[in-house]
């Protein structure tokens, strides 16, 4: 299997590992925020970037899954009804709010540390 041919498998991965690292930001902004307190180094908004390259990652091959060029089958075949584009185009939006969101909330940890 060649590399190019791993981003057409999974158009929908933008969603997935954006809502997966998201889900994972938030639980780890609950889990962390009363250590945040005790270190002096801001343990969330670093792991909200890790994350959110991680939502970036999954961005990526939801592009790479819109970009490919593939002829469009005929009406009576099976997999004219495979809307894999349309879930591409959706990976990529709902990747780049899930970024976005996980970005937000860890800019808190520059403002709140914890020991409010």
């Amino acid at each position: 299997m060649r590399p190019s041919d791993i981003p057409g498998k999974l158009p929908g991965a933008g969603l997935g590992l954006g809502a997966l690292a998201w889900g994972a930001s938030t639980e780890l902004n609950y889990a962390l925020a009363p250590r945040q307190c005790l270190t002096p180094w801001p343990m969330i908004p670093i792991f909200a970037l890790i994350l959110a390259l991680i939502a970036a990652a999954g961005i990526w091959v939801s592009v790479e899954a819109w970009r490919q060029h593939r002829p469009l089958p005929s009406p009576d075949r099976p997999e004219a009804g495979v809307p894999e584009k349309l879930l591409a185009g959706i990976g990529v939006l709902a990747g780049v709010l899930f970024a976005v969101i996980i970005l937000l909330q860890g800019t808190a940890g520059f403002f709140l540390n914890g020991c409010e």
